[in-house]
């Protein structure tokens, strides 16, 4: 997530490499590798080689939700397999699977209602606080 955050605070159309944000952000460049090719298969970015290529969000940063982000790296947003009666054979019966299923909706309800916009605007929120006392 902090990849690309850092990509959307850059001015629109700049392309940044995978060095600029491993030397801003110290996410190793071949961690990133990984993350931009799940995150550009899910159309969250959008890359051009070569010198003065990088990468740049895929579409408005208002349309790119922090779910889109978690589900194109990390797949399902389920804390355990067992919410998904189809996976977990004793779901009918399970006692626990009820506080499962509702940590569940609370993920789900939290990282879908923000959206890397937010993220840039709480960002830049920051740079504006007054912190005395």
């Amino acid at each position: 997530m902090e990849a690309l955050l850092f990509i959307a605070l850059q001015p629109a159309g700049i392309f940044v490499s995978t060095k600029t944000i491993n030397e801003n952000t110290g996410v190793s460049e071949g961690y990133l590798e990984q993350l931009f090719i799940l995150m550009r298969k899910a159309g969250l970015v959008t890359s051009v080689r070569g010198p003065q290529g990088g990468y740049v969000p895929g579409r408005p940063l208002s349309e790119i939700g922090v779910s889109d982000v978690l589900r194109s790296v990390e797949g399902s947003l389920s804390p355990v397999d067992c919410v998904d009666p189809k996976v977990c054979p004793v779901a009918k019966d399970c006692i626990s699977r009820h506080t499962w299923t509702d940590l569940y909706a609370a993920i789900v309800s939290c990282v879908e209602a923000i959206s890397l916009q937010d993220l840039v605007d709480a960002y830049h929120a920051m740079d504006k606080m007054d912190y005395t006392l």
